[in-house]
């Protein structure tokens, strides 16, 4: 069975499902009936992607920069992103910086990028430091004269190089 959605705005499951596309990217949003009924995205006569974006939850409005707040570098204002959803050019991030992190946080989950490790590479990693502990064992082995544990560890090394050398590559 699939993983069920939810409502980007309250967490309940979510029953509407929204995709706009804007030049050439696609923009989803997953909604719960309230919160569709809440933002207008029932009303026969249309609403805006960046509209439901920029409203928010009505108790979680972003923070308003100064009026008429625009973009140095590239003049957008407060008002086009708030428009058309879109910012001009990546200094814009910066200038806008105290609307941007509540709306990222609703839509995120988070304003930072925490990626995904492939499985495995991890497995690979772990078997690396494996092979590393099995080494540094093995010099403390012979430092101390203990040839029998040394010969254990140069064993356990060889089947791990051997175990690594079979791993599928990420």
């Amino acid at each position: 069975m699939g993983k069920v959605l939810k409502c980007d705005l309250c967490e309940q499951p979510a029953t509407v499902h929204l995709t706009q596309i804007v030049n050439n990217k696609i923009h989803k949003v997953d909604l719960c009936e309230k919160c569709a009924q809440e933002k207008g995205v029932t009303d026969p006569n249309g609403f805006s992607l960046a509209d439901l974006l920029m409203k928010g939850n009505p108790d979680e409005t972003p923070a308003s920069g100064s009026p008429g707040l625009s973009c140095p570098t590239c003049g957008c204002t407060e008002k086009d992103f708030q428009t058309t959803g879109r910012l001009g050019c990546p200094d814009c991030y910066e200038t806008f910086a105290e609307i941007l992190h509540p709306l990222l946080r609703k839509m995120h989950k988070g304003t930072h990028h925490t990626g995904k490790v492939p499985v495995r590479a991890l497995a690979r990693k772990t078997l690396l430091e494996k092979i590393q502990m099995a080494e540094d064992q093995l010099q403390q082995a012979i430092g101390k004269e203990e040839y029998e544990k040394a010969a254990k560890f140069r064993d356990q090394i060889k089947e791990l190089k051997d175990e690594f050398s079979s791993a599928p590559t990420p």
